[in-house]
């Protein structure tokens, strides 16, 4: 089984359409588990319908995502964004490469749901760099055998980054599968404070952190940002 497990944090606008879009995978086997961080919107609401079990933890995506890997029930664990949409057989596509590869986590090539021409530089840029670092973000669906994420100690419980240092631990047991079928991520953080801008805030945000900068300073300035 696959067990999907997807934060949120006030999600309500957009939470259906996510989880919706899911109904095939669920048909199948799959598990779909929503972890809330507190929100005051009605997403745990709206999400209960379209989810096999909705949870609340401790507002962080780290916490939250750990709260649902210890509740899931599949051998397979993907973490899942709230604005962001899968291919329609990523269970198969995952099950058969983690065979395939006898790997033991990966990713999905991204997709950015927007038209600024910019945005397509950075699909291209993610995509490339991660598969020439072996480091996988949040926003490509990262996805791990269970066994293998508790070897890794799970999601470290800081403020940022967390998608990056859970992948610096997981490569010491091998490298990602990086599946090249997309999925389609929301283009609203680009949009809103501009993809340029928001281009060079996470870089400066990975270099800093790469450089030892506290990862809760750093969430102080991306939430600021």
């Amino acid at each position: 089984m696959l067990s999907i497990i997807v934060p949120c944090l006030n999600e309500a606008q957009g939470i259906t359409g996510t989880l919706s879009a899911l109904a095939a995978l669920r048909a199948r086997g799959s598990e779909v588990i929503v972890v809330d961080g507190g929100s005051s919107d009605g997403t745990l609401m709206r999400a209960a319908q379209f989810a096999d079990l909705v949870l609340s933890a401790p507002r962080g995506r780290a916490s939250q995502m750990n709260a649902g890997a210890l509740r899931a029930r599949g051998e397979i664990l993907l973490f899942l964004h709230a604005d962001t949409l899968l291919p329609e057989s990523a269970d198969v596509l995952i099950v058969e490469g983690l065979k395939r590869t006898r790997r033991g986590w990966g990713r999905f090539d991204i997709a950015i749901a927007g038209r600024h021409p910019l945005l397509r530089a950075v699909e291209r840029l993610m995509n490339l760099r991660s598969r020439l670092t072996g480091i996988a973000t949040g926003d490509q669906a990262m996805f791990v055998t269970r066994s293998l994420f508790t070897a890794a100690g799970g999601y470290p419980e800081i403020a940022l980054m967390e998608d990056i240092e859970l992948s610096k631990r997981l490569k010491r047991f091998g490298p990602p599968l990086c599946l090249r079928h997309r999925l389609t991520a929301s283009a609203r953080r680009w949009e809103k404070h501009g993809v340029l801008s928001t281009i060079v805030l996470m870089w400066r945000l990975r270099l800093a952190y790469s450089l030892g900068a506290d990862p809760a300073k750093l969430a102080l300035r991306y939430d600021r940002n």
